[in-house]
């Protein structure tokens, strides 16, 4: 039987890791996504939510909701709360990641590769779970002026959440494969369609 590959995809904050994985999408890849999972996770009924309720106080559920810019927040300069907080999330995002590759692995027509997109990947010191990493790469001024515009913050949030990554030169270091995101979507498009040729 073959074996289902795993593919990692990171990278630094808004470089474009999304849109790669969108692109693997529609290329027939099963893919999921460590933030989509957490957003799913955190939720004030869920056990992970009740433990991170306990942890930061009540005051992080907005309108029945666990709200992430009140978590971040209440996480900014306690690296100690932040640290703590990891580890309640990345175990679950882990475990729920590999629920969906064993899931992929049931479906008729199998993909041809199963995707998760893992901004922390390195960091969690994961890499080794999985068969390839590909990294995503852009211009640091180009990244900012993108997560000023989709995340909705401003500079200085953008340079205090980078400053908690590994730099993206020392993940390129690591990686299977190198996109430069630094050119039109077409383009990055054919790069990836080049990559998943390889993968398959």
């Amino acid at each position: 039987m073959l074996r289902l590959r795993k593919i990692a995809v990171t990278g630094g904050l808004a470089c474009g890791k999304s849109s790669v994985c969108r692109f693997l999408k529609e290329l027939g890849a099963y893919v999921v996504s460590a933030d989509d999972i957490v957003h799913q996770l955190l939720s004030p009924n869920t056990t992970l939510g009740r433990q991170v309720i306990q942890l930061l106080g009540a005051e992080i559920v907005v309108n029945g909701q666990i709200d992430r810019l009140q978590i971040a927040q209440k996480v900014f300069n306690h690296t100690h709360t932040l640290q703590t907080l990891e580890s309640l999330l990345h175990p679950a995002v882990y475990a729920e990641i590999e629920r969906h590759y064993q899931e992929a692995l049931t479906i008729r027509l199998m993909p041809p590769l199963f995707v998760a997109e893992i901004p922390l990947l390195f960091e969690t010191k994961k890499e080794s779970d999985f068969d390839a990493v590909i990294v995503v790469m852009a211009p640091d001024a180009l990244c900012k002026q993108r997560f000023q515009e989709t995340k909705k913050g401003n500079g200085d949030e953008y340079t205090r959440r980078a400053q908690q990554q590994m730099s993206v030169e020392e993940k390129a270091e690591r990686a299977t494969y190198i996109i430069h995101n630094n050119g039109t979507l077409a383009e990055l498009q054919q790069k990836v369609q080049e990559i998943f040729k390889q993968l398959r």
